[in-house]
C-alpha cells in the first residue's frame, strides 16, 4: 500500500477503531511509530490522517484544523452513546418536520457553542477516560466544552413511516475538539425531540480531502 510517506490519508471503514487502523498499518509497513490526527468513533467512516516514523510530528499541527463533517441525524429517539451504538433513553414519534425550521436551526448553531462532551468519549475527568466510567454505569455529568461550528447546513430530509423517525442529512464545518454527537443532540433539543447520530462521515481535514485517501485495504 505505501512506501516511505510520512503522512498518508486513509478512509477508514466502519465498525473499526482509529487505533485498529494504526495497528493494522504497524504490521504491514513494519514500523511502530504510527499515529492520526483526530479520532473517529466506529460507527463512523472517512477522512484519517496518518504520520508515520517522523510524519508523527507534524499530527499536532494537524489536529488544530478545522474538519467538515456529512452526518444523518435521527430524529425521535436520543441514545446513551449519542449513536445508534447505545441503548434508547428518549423517544418521540415524528411524522413530519418544517425543513425551514430545520435550516433556521442550523444556521442558528454556526458559532462557539457551549455543550457537553458525550458520556462514552475519551476526555479524561480524574485521569480517566469518561467511556470507562461510562460502562460501569457510574452517575455523572460530562464537562461542557466549547464547541465551534463555522458552518451548518441540511440538504435532506426524509421520513421512516413505519418507526415514526425523520432523517435530516446535514454537513458541519467545526473547529478542533467539536463533538458530532453533542451537535445532534443540540439540534435535536432545538428542533423540539430527542435526536442521534445514525450515520457519520468526516470528508475533510484542513485542505485534506475523502477523495484524496486510500482505502485500508488497497494494495
Amino acid at each position: 500500500m505505501l512506501n516511505n510517506e510520512e503522512v498518508i490519508l486513509i478512509d477508514k471503514p466502519k465498525g473499526i477503531t482509529s487505533f485498529d487502523v494504526i495497528r493494522k498499518l504497524q504490521k504491514e509497513l513494519g514500523i511502530k511509530n504510527i499515529g492520526h490526527a483526530g479520532t473517529l468513533d466506529p460507527l463512523a467512516t472517512g477522512l484519517l490522517i496518518i504520520g508515520v516514523g517522523s510524519g508523527t510530528k507534524k499530527l499536532n499541527e494537524y489536529l488544530k484544523l478545522s474538519k467538515v463533517y456529512c452526518v444523518d441525524i435521527l430524529v425521535g429517539e436520543s441514545r446513551t452513546t449519542g449513536d445508534l451504538e447505545g441503548e434508547i433513553i428518549e423517544e418521540a414519534e415524528v411524522t413530519e418536520l418544517d425543513e425551514k425550521k430545520v435550516k433556521e436551526v442550523l444556521k442558528g448553531m454556526v458559532g462557539t457553542l457551549k455543550l457537553a462532551v458525550p458520556k462514552y468519549s475519551a476526555i479524561k475527568v480524574d485521569g480517566e477516560p469518561l467511556y470507562k466510567k461510562a460502562r460501569r454505569g457510574e452517575s455523572f455529568k460530562p464537562p461542557i466544552k466549547e464547541m465551534v461550528v463555522h458552518s451548518a447546513k441540511s440538504y435532506d430530509v426524509s421520513y421512516d413511516s413505519e418507526k415514526k423517525r425523520a432523517i435530516v442529512k446535514a454537513e458541519f464545518n467545526v473547529g478542533s475538539g467539536t463533538y458530532i454527537r453533542s451537535l445532534a443532540e443540540e439540534f435535536g433539543r432545538r428542533i423540539g425531540y430527542p435526536a442521534t447520530v445514525a450515520e457519520l462521515r468526516r470528508i475533510s481535514i484542513g485542505d485534506f480531502k475523502v477523495e484524496d485517501a486510500q482505502n485500508l485495504d488497497s494494495n
